[in-house]
């Protein structure tokens, strides 16, 4: 068994994305097949609640509109590498204690990107203080601000083709654990919305400082999954 998170567009609420847990019966091993029998698994317990439709975003969607989403395919601008990967870009801007950025991973090709991540660098480099994306900086608090505002920004760029997610009940990234991540791209696209219907965004995106202000303003505060919370506790908390 497993537990993993559909994630719904909260306007209303002060935090933005509601996250809903689901224990599924969890299919190991990385082929194409195993992913699809979890994600079916997870959206089938989500229907029985209520929820649907769901929209998978990751490269194992089946969905093209979800995979179009996926921060391996998505890409943002820079000034310096014309338009690269989102992964790429939340990679190759973070500053250790003692290095980076590491902007050398922007010029990653798309076969390379896992290999981004696994960039000794990332891993010994001392402790993650902060990120800073041609010459942008951001901090560490809220968690995800950064990972979220590269996201948000890109679909700001495609805000009308972007309504039509309003046709989900919420969104999910089989790909993600919430017992060992943090960022994810179902969040970020359900904080999108979000802020798109609060009416918040346009100045959010005005800056790094604003949009950290403006999901500090809320109770916006991903953080990893406790193993002892229960799916049953975070539905009613949610509900």
């Amino acid at each position: 068994m497993a537990e993993r998170p559909v994630f719904i567009t909260a306007p209303e609420s002060d935090e933005l994305v509601h996250e809903v847990f689901f224990a599924i019966t969890w299919h190991p091993g990385f082929a194409q097949s195993q992913k699809e029998k979890n994600i079916a698994a997870l959206h089938g317990a989500a229907a029985q609640r209520g929820m649907s439709p769901l929209l998978e975003i990751s490269s194992k969607s089946k969905s093209e509109r979800g995979r179009h989403m996926s921060a391996f395919h998505m890409t943002v601008p820079t000034k310096a590498y014309g338009r690269i990967k989102l992964e790429l870009a939340f990679q190759g801007s973070k500053v250790f204690e003692h290095g980076g950025p590491y902007t050398d991973l922007y010029r990653k090709s798309d076969t390379e990107i896992g290999q981004a991540k696994r960039d000794p660098r990332l891993q010994h480099s001392g402790r993650l203080a902060g990120f800073n994306f041609e010459g942008l900086e951001f901090p560490l608090e809220p968690k995800t601000a950064f990972y979220d505002w590269l996201y948000c920004s890109f679909l700001w760029d495609h805000r009308e083709w972007a309504t039509k997610l309003y046709a989900y009940a919420g969104f999910t990234d089989i790909e993600f654990n919430p017992q060992r991540s943090i960022n994810c791209q179902a969040r970020s696209a359900a904080l999108f919305l979000s802020l798109l219907q609060r009416g918040d965004l346009e100045d959010a995106l005005a800056s790094p400082a604003a949009f950290t202000d403006t999901l500090l303003r809320s109770t916006y505060r991903p953080a990893l999954r406790a193993e002892h919370t229960t799916t049953q506790d975070l539905f009613t908390a949610q509900s």
